[in-house]
């Protein structure tokens, strides 16, 4: 009888360590998930950063394009007041 209390006190005890583990992984499976939350989140933010950082430098490069166009005109205007030599 004795063996037979003593198999189920070390059945109980793996029982028992088998029930923390699984708390265990359900706690970190929890952490995880919401980990995986907050990366999706920040990814969207990047993503919709990267979209923004893209626009605002095809705008710098057009911005860039039409002061040269302006800085030949201005030049040209210059030159032909220049030739009028006032």
């Amino acid at each position: 009888m004795t063996s037979e209390i003593e198999r189920i006190k070390i059945l109980e005890g793996k029982i028992t360590r088998i029930v923390d583990y699984i708390n265990t992984l359900t706690d970190e499976n929890g952490k995880l998930k919401q980990q995986i939350k907050t990366l999706k989140q920040e990814h969207k933010t990047l993503t919709e950063q990267t979209k923004k950082v893209g626009q605002l430098d095809e705008n710098l490069k057009k911005y860039e394009k039409e002061r040269e166009v302006i800085r030949g005109k201005i030049d040209t205007i210059i030159n032909q007041i220049d030739k009028l030599e006032i």
